[in-house]
């Protein structure tokens, strides 16, 4: 694998199929487990419109009934300042696109339910008018947005694209403070483009490209966090625009692994190689492998960690929403709970749902 490490860490059985928690890693020293997933539903934001809330605690607790919850990815910064997504329970409420916002908030709501080694993104104090309109989120900060260290400038940028874009209404987000357009972040200046989305990145590593003009980005899962804690993280590498297809060049950044210089793993060999060409169909892809997508296991066993990193990458790539497996042109892998590979696997509606 790349970035070898000799760490064996082996994956519990997930509570459903591909509901992420946790991360498992291939090695040779003895196994180790990690703590389930749970179960997790998805919801739309219905709102078009929200206003400031002049105390963002009580906001959610004056919109739920009955102690309900709903699940919410929320993009906080860990101990290493990757921006990560975490899927908390949060307050049921018919603003769910603004209420994530407001639990990126520091010493806000989202106090009493940040994963240890993790932090929000967004300043205490800072107060959020949010509306949605055509597939963009407008969203306007009080003056206390700007009191933010300079270095986790783009960081911010990242965490409000990918928690607001989790939500099937919106596709881009503008963001402006104390009423006026921002074009670039108030403190180190980070350029903010027009519309800002996914496409932006996350956690963008640029590791030996030399020429980013001749390059596109990719989004792949890695995996990061500590032994018992694990959880996967999006980083945005540059590929050379000479490779054509996108989910072969995915394949391979997950099997060239991380930047060295990181704390993340990848779960691939570095043998792993694809036979053919992806095959695309009704927005299934189907991915070929050698035998050496089974690591270390034995023979037709397949890492979960490994089939969730894949399938996280690889459905980021518009139009596809399933991923089928086969090795040698057979569907023939076995997950480590022991049942076959015999189905397409879907992307997880909600990703690190673990509780740790």
């Amino acid at each position: 694998m790349s970035r070898n490490k000799t760490t064996t860490i082996v994956s519990t059985v997930f509570a459903s199929s591909l509901l992420l928690s946790g991360c498992g890693l291939f090695g040779s020293e003895v196994q180790k487990k990690i703590d389930p997933p749970k179960d997790v539903t998805i919801v739309k934001d219905s709102s078009t419109a929200v206003t400031t809330s002049k105390k963002v605690t009580n906001t959610a607790k004056t919109k739920n009934k009955a102690g309900e919850t709903v699940k919410t990815e929320l993009y906080l910064i860990d101990k290493n300042g990757y921006v990560v997504p975490q899927t908390l329970s949060l307050p049921k409420t018919s603003s769910v696109a603004k209420q994530a916002l407001e639990y990126l908030v520091a010493d806000g709501p989202v106090s009493d339910l940040v994963p240890k080694g993790f932090r929000p993104v967004l300043p205490a104090g800072t107060d959020i008018t949010l509306s949605i309109q055509d597939g963009v989120a407008n969203v306007d900060f009080s003056k206390e947005f700007k009191n933010y260290q300079a270095a986790d400038e783009a960081k911010i940028l990242q965490s409000i694209a990918w928690t607001l874009t989790q939500f099937n209404t919106i596709k881009d987000v503008k963001l402006s403070m104390a009423g006026q357009p921002l074009t670039k972040m108030p403190v180190a200046g980070t350029p903010i483009s027009d519309n800002l989305s996914r496409a932006n990145g996350i956690n963008i590593d640029t590791t030996d490209v030399l020429d980013i003009t001749n390059t596109r980005p990719l989004t792949v899962y890695y995996i990061g966090g500590d032994q018992g804690s694990y959880y996967y993280v999006p980083v945005t590498r540059r590929v050379s625009n000479s490779v054509t297809d996108n989910i072969a060049a995915v394949v391979d950044e997950l099997v060239k692994g991380p930047s060295p210089s990181s704390n993340l793993v990848t779960d691939f060999v570095s043998g792993v190689k694809l036979l053919e060409a992806p095959k695309i169909e009704n927005e299934k892809v189907t991915l070929n492998f050698n035998n050496s997508i089974y690591g270390s296991f034995k023979e037709k066993v397949v890492s979960q960690h490994l089939l969730d990193a894949l399938v996280l990458s690889v459905t980021e790539q518009q139009g596809i929403k399933e991923v089928a497996v086969e090795v040698k042109g057979k569907p023939e892998l076995v997950k480590e709970n022991g049942k076959k590979l015999t189905a397409p696997v879907t992307r997880p509606e909600k990703v690190n749902t673990g509780s740790f």
